[in-house]
């Protein structure tokens, strides 16, 4: 078990992320010539970017893109909603039939994580407060819970196996999975890790096996099969570590911290290899070249005051004092709430940034 880290890399990843650093990796992707960062424009905030406008959706957390450009986002009451491309939206997928509810305050759903499978045709949604994973045909809507988790599971990703991977951010488990897991947002503690599904004889295992665990509220995390790699956010630690996967055993070596000083949510590979980092406490979206290190602020909304109060969030957590309070529409004004997520565009399409808030912003390219 891995000894917990000091509380000061919060510190560090509340601070701004200059343009341009280098951070530590190795190793060579492979394949094709990928496009570097600082190919990406800098985009800057207006509220035409809220998307869709009139604030209809609540907690998109996490989304996906489909091969047409409607989304699919996460959606706190229903599990699920689609987005149309004139912003039009409604809810999608059975996930009430599977067992997802969303019935305050006895029970509160966290619908959270979204992901494609590798096949296009089904989606992973987790549930951040209740533990369940379940996957939802694109074509029909219809779902079903294919894993309960003893806590909450903040992120979820298949792999071409089929074996899930997936995050605990906390010991929340369901029955106070909301309050437990602010509680660790409030007094942050190493009970965050990452876990595997594998296949047996063509199934899901029974249950799930502990590849990394004493993580401060680990979050997204994404494969790269092609270069046999796999980035993990712990957003508290104030990192992204990368490993080597070996996805025929499940096994990961190599062990590395891959951005340090930065406290990294969900995490997203666009077509290019770029890696996408969404870092909700100082409303920010940096973009690194795996191959090369290079790293880039494309989009940033933080006043003087908002920076301060992200220092103080930082420095309550490194004297072990309760920080939750500071957690207000202070902190992320303008915007509708904390980015959380990236979802990059399909053939040079806009990118969206999902959040906690009732809107995604959406970034023209």
């Amino acid at each position: 078990m891995e000894q917990r880290r000091p509380l000061r890399a919060l510190a560090l990843a509340t601070v701004c992320v200059a343009c341009a650093l280098l951070v530590g990796c190795s190793g060579d992707r492979g394949g094709p010539a990928r496009e570097d960062v600082s190919a990406l424009p800098t985009w800057t905030f207006d509220s035409s970017m809220l998307f869709p406008a009139g604030g209809t959706l609540l907690r998109p957390e996490d989304g996906v893109a489909l091969p047409d450009g409607r989304l699919i986002v996460a959606d706190q009451v229903h599990g699920l909603r689609r987005i149309d491309l004139d912003g039009t939206s409604a809810p999608f997928g059975e996930m009430a039939a599977a067992g997802y509810v969303h019935r305050p305050p006895e029970r509160v759903g966290g619908a959270n994580g979204v992901s494609l499978e590798p096949d296009g045709a089904h989606l992973l949604v987790t549930d951040v407060y209740q533990g369940g994973i379940y996957r939802v045909a694109v074509a029909t809507g219809a779902a079903e819970r294919v894993y309960q988790h003893r806590y909450g599971v903040n992120a979820a990703v298949r792999d071409s196996r089929g074996a899930i991977w997936f995050t605990q951010s906390a010991h929340n488990p369901a029955g106070q999975g909301e309050a437990a897991l602010w509680a660790a947002v409030d007094r942050p503690r190493p009970e965050g890790a990452l876990l595997r599904l594998g296949m047996e004889d063509g199934r899901l295992a029974a249950e799930a096996t502990t590849l990394v665990d004493s993580l401060i509220f680990a979050n997204g995390l994404v494969l790269d099969e092609a270069a046999g790699q796999l980035y993990l956010a712990e957003i508290i630690g104030g990192r992204v570590l990368r490993f080597r996967v070996d996805l025929a055993t499940g096994r990961l070596s190599e062990r590395t911290v891959f951005v340090d000083g930065i406290g990294a949510d969900n995490l997203e590979l666009d077509d290019a290899g770029r890696l996408w980092i969404a870092v909700p406490i100082s409303n920010e979206v940096v973009v690194v070249d795996p191959a090369t290190g290079a790293r880039r602020s494309v989009f940033q909304v933080q006043t003087p005051a908002q920076r301060e109060r992200a220092e103080e969030l930082a420095r309550r957590h490194q004297r072990d004092e309760p920080a939750l309070e500071l957690l207000t529409p202070d902190l992320w004004a303008p915007l509708p709430g904390f980015v959380t997520g990236v979802i990059p565009g399909r053939d040079g399409g806009p990118i969206y940034l999902t959040g906690l808030g009732n809107a995604l912003i959406r970034l023209p390219r």
